[in-house]
């Protein structure tokens, strides 16, 4: 089992998206235990997302987000991707992590993330 918090959905319109995932996951017979964090990312671009934390598998995970932008026309954030490192960095917490940004179910743009006192920030960004 996958987890992750940092899968991010557009600010003030989380609610509705865990409602029609969790809707989404019981019509089609699917697992996936997900919530809305405390913690937000904060982009140029892109503008603020609320990010959410998951639990299980992450292909279930990266597809519900994607639907999700295209069925309630949001933007969101698809995170997951690594590039091979340094086992140094990895080890020091300095580990970067890609992410695929979204709205209305069609990418717009990449996010490079890097864990700053144990959250995710945007070290840089690029529109699609």
């Amino acid at each position: 089992m996958a987890s992750a918090n940092n899968f991010g959905i557009e600010k003030g319109k989380a609610d509705a998206a865990l409602k029609w995932i969790n809707e989404y996951l019981v019509k089609n017979n699917k697992s996936l235990k997900i919530s809305v964090t405390p913690n937000q990312l904060n982009t140029l671009n892109f503008g603020t997302f609320d990010l959410i934390q998951w639990n299980g598998d992450w292909g279930i995970a990266r597809n519900v987000i994607k639907k999700v932008s295209s069925k309630l026309n949001i933007k969101v954030v698809e995170a997951g991707f690594h590039k091979k490192g340094n086992i140094v960095e990895s080890f020091f917490g300095m580990s970067q992590e890609y992410c695929k940004v979204y709205s209305s179910g069609k990418f717009v743009g990449t996010l490079i993330l890097k864990k700053k006192t144990g959250h995710w920030i945007v070290d840089k960004e690029k529109r699609g």
